[in-house]
Order: structure tokens, then C-alpha cells, then sequence
């Protein structure tokens, strides 16, 4: 599998700067091990026997492990890489996480999929392919590397809990969920966290938005107008999320809630909160919703929560419509007007007994602007929808769109071709925006609005 970061190209309208060199990372040293028979017998027999203490006194445990693998291949002509490839992978299970250790270090790989031994996928650029050069022995070898994770992490996972989320040290989000609710054996997933912050140029190079609507959007956040963000799973939320964050000025407090911290902000008055998990005692538990509650006792200019779920959207919702204005958050949606229509749904799962209609003025009133993230079939993620909330159309809560993606095709490469497009120019946003002093929308929004 070839793994190496290509430049993209970018046009010089964007006014960015591409001087910068991207590193060009190599193929991994690991190689295919032909005989996995072979290969999981020396695994399981110095493993099994590091865990059980079988290593003879006054042996060093690399000289063990480097005679076990003689034994093993005695006979064998095989060449050193493939012998090299053994140790390391059994050092790996010593000092690393065991198979997954390499692909945790690729900074090409962004999520890694464990589904069974033999079945590993990673995402590079987007797209998912099958990992042929790694393997697990076995399930139970699955479930022993879980556990290897998630212990330094004060959770715990077997059969009377058999899920957990958790943040790796580096940020990198696991999920594992293990028998008896999944049937196909342990299941693994590790979203990783880029120790690279991405900016608004980066987003801009590889076609994700446009300059104008780059502007819009710095615009939208200095004017401390309430930003939903929205998209499905893997569409990159919570990287458009930590783009806007950028935008607030650093005079300002800012609370962050989340589930697991991924945002990195550069601020200075910066407070993180994360949720806590019934690891042990379900009174523990602290949801999104009690710190969204909390931090409107902490005196916050800004309120950015990471994603909401359930009945906290209503707390959200609140803290936008009683001053807490410039308030940033994401949820799971199919497109703005889904998105809307889930934030409803989810004020009514908070259990608060309050009429339809009344929620949709609430949201209307809280809501400004949303921003709709799409992760296309190239791979490829784009802001198909940047839109306003603009009262409402009979009953229902109207969504002009301002900018928007049109697909016209694909390219002999399979690469989703299309336009970005300026869809309304006559827009109220525009007036809240110049009402705060920021007039760099005028030359765009300007003779349109007087």
C-alpha cells in the first residue's frame, strides 16, 4: 500500500501562500508476512511466554526474543527484512500497541478500523482501503490490545461493559465494543488527532471553500453571530469547528464542552471542559448537558460546544438567546434544513414540556448562520452549504442559502467536479455583521443590502 503526502495544486486567486514544502513521508518499513501461520505461532508462543514470566534467568529479553525467532526459523531462508519484520512486531506488542503501533505513527492514516484479525482498514485521504500488511492473532489478541489502551486511561472493558470511548494521550479518539454486543468479536476504532492544526489556507488549497466565503465565515465569528456546524460522520465538523474558533479574538473568555477535548485553541483565556463516563458508579457520570449548564456560571464571552446530542441543544439554545452571543457548535445532520429540524427533536428529548412552535422561535432566535460539511465520494471534504436563518415560512423555520456547492460531474479520476456559487446576495447576516463595524463583506454584500 503506497502511503505518501502529495502536494495538491492551488490556484494563486486564493492569495495564499504554497512556498511551503509538504514532507514527503515513505513507505512504512513494515512488509507482508506471507506465511501468517508461521508468523502468528512465533507471535502467540514469545508473547504468550514474556506474559507468563517463561523468559530463562539471566537471559536479556531482546536475546530472548531474538532466540525464539532462530528456533522458529531455523531452516527457514528467509530474508533479514522479513526476520527484522518479526521482532518488530513482538517489540511492538511490548512497547507499542501491538499491529496497529506503525499505523498510529502514519501521519497519512487519519482513522484506523480493527473489525477482526485478518480485517484492518485505514482512511488515507478520505478513503478507506484494506490494510493487507498487518494482522492480530487472534480476537483475544484484539481484545488484549484494547485493554492495553484503555487501562492507562482509568476505563475498564469486558462483558458487564463491553463499550468504551475514550481520548488517547494525543488527542485520538478510540472506540471499542467487544461480545456480547458485537458478534463479529472485538471491534476497534481509533479516530487520530492531527498534531498539525489545519488553517483556513489549508482549507482554501485544497478546495474545501472559497476565499469569499472564507471571509464570510472570519466575518460571522468577529461579529459574535451564533454558528451551527453541521455534516455527517467523518465530514469534518469539529476541524471547521476549531477553523472558526481561530477567528475569536483573544480577549475573550471561551469555554469549550466536549466529549472527548479535540479542539485546539490558541487563546489565551482558554477554559476545556470534558465530560466524565459512568466507568464505575453511574451517579459519577457528567454529561454535556451539566457542563453546559455549569459554564453559564463561569462568565463566558464564548460558549463552543463540541457536539450536541440530545436534551443539552435546549441549554445551548438558552445560553445563545440570553446574551452568550458568538456561541460555536456541531451536530450529526444530512444538510442545514435537517439539521434544524434534529435540533428541534433534540430540545424535545430534554424532557421540557414546551410547544412545538414555541421551540422553532427559539431556534430561530438563537440561530444565525449553517454551515453544512460534506465528505464527497472522492473523499474530498467541501462546504456544499453556507446559509442563514431567516424567520419564518408558514410554520416552518426558514433557511435562505448564501453560498453554495453544485456537483456537475466527475473527472476521468473519479474526482468529484463542480462550482462554488454566491447564491444570495441579499442577505440580513450581512447588517448584523456591519452593524458590529466589520466591513469587509461590502465590495461583496454591499449594493445588494442598502
Amino acid at each position: 500500500m503506497k502511503k505518501e503526502v502529495v502536494k495538491k495544486s492551488f490556484s494563486s486567486e486564493f492569495n495564499v501562500d504554497t512556498s511551503k514544502k509538504e514532507e514527503i513521508i515513505p513507505e512504512s518499513d513494515y512488509k507482508v508476512f506471507e506465511d501468517k501461520e508461521l508468523l502468528d505461532k512465533i507471535r502467540s508462543r514469545v508473547i504468550q511466554n514474556i506474559i507468563d514470566d517463561n523468559i530463562p534467568k539471566n537471559m536479556n529479553l531482546y536475546d530472548y526474543i531474538n532466540m525464539e525467532i532462530d528456533s522458529s526459523l531455523e531452516g527457514i531462508d528467509l530474508p533479514n527484512f522479513k526476520r527484522s519484520h518479526v521482532f518488530n512486531l513482538i517489540d511492538n506488542e511490548i512497547n507499542g500497541l501491538g499491529p496497529i503501533t506503525e499505523l498510529l505513527k502514519d501521519r497519512n492514516v487519519t482513522e484506523i478500523m480493527v473489525n477482526a484479525p485478518n480485517e484492518i482498514y485505514v482512511e488515507i485521504d478520505g478513503k478507506l482501503v484494506k490494510d493487507e500488511s498487518i494482522s492480530f492473532i487472534n480476537s483475544d489478541h484484539i481484545l488484549r490490545t484494547i485493554q492495553k489502551i484503555v487501562q492507562p486511561l482509568g476505563r475498564t472493558i469486558d462483558s458487564s461493559k463491553p463499550m468504551v470511548d475514550a481520548r488517547l494521550h494525543d488527542g485520538s479518539r478510540i472506540n471499542a465494543i467487544i461480545p456480547p454486543l458485537s458478534l463479529k468479536g472485538p471491534v476497534l476504532t481509533i479516530r487520530k488527532f492531527r498534531d498539525d492544526l489545519i488553517s483556513i489556507e489549508d482549507l482554501l488549497r485544497n478546495g474545501t471553500l472559497t476565499k469569499n466565503m472564507a471571509v464570510f465565515l472570519e466575518s460571522c465569528v468577529k461579529s459574535k453571530l451564533n454558528i451551527l456546524v453541521c455534516g455527517g460522520t467523518g465530514s469534518g465538523k469539529t476541524t471547521i469547528l476549531n477553523i472558526l474558533s481561530s477567528f475569536i479574538s483573544d480577549d475573550e473568555r471561551i469555554i469549550t464542552i466536549e466529549d472527548a477535548a479535540e479542539l485546539k485553541l490558541n487563546q489565551s483565556h482558554v477554559i476545556s471542559l470534558e465530560t466524565r463516563v459512568d466507568n464505575y458508579d453511574s451517579k459519577s457520570a457528567i454529561t454535556i448537558r451539566d457542563l453546559v449548564r455549569n459554564s453559564l456560571r463561569m462568565r463566558p464571552d464564548r460558549i463552543i460546544v463540541g457536539e450536541v446530542r440530545g436534551g443539552e441543544a435546549f441549554d445551548m439554545l438558552q445560553a445563545m438567546n440570553t446574551g452568550h452571543d458568538g456561541s460555536l457548535t456541531t451536530l450529526h445532520a444530512n444538510g442545514t434544513v435537517d439539521a434544524l429540524n434534529r435540533l428541534e427533536t433534540m430540545v424535545l428529548m430534554g424532557g421540557i414540556e414546551i410547544p412545538i412552535p414555541a421551540v422553532r422561535d427559539y431556534i430561530e432566535n438563537a440561530i444565525d448562520i449553517v454551515v453544512n460539511i460534506t465528505r464527497l465520494s472522492d473523499g474530498r471534504r467541501k462546504i456544499t452549504d453556507i446559509s442563514e436563518v431567516d424567520g419564518f415560512k408558514g410554520t416552518e423555520i426558514n433557511v435562505k442559502p448564501i453560498f453554495a456547492f453544485k456537483q456537475t460531474g466527475l473527472t476521468k479520476n473519479l474526482e468529484v467536479d463542480g462550482e462554488f456559487y454566491l447564491v444570495n446576495k441579499k442577505i440580513k447576516t450581512y447588517e448584523k455583521i456591519k452593524n458590529k463595524g466589520i466591513l469587509e463583506l461590502d465590495s461583496l454584500f454591499g449594493d445588494s443590502n442598502e
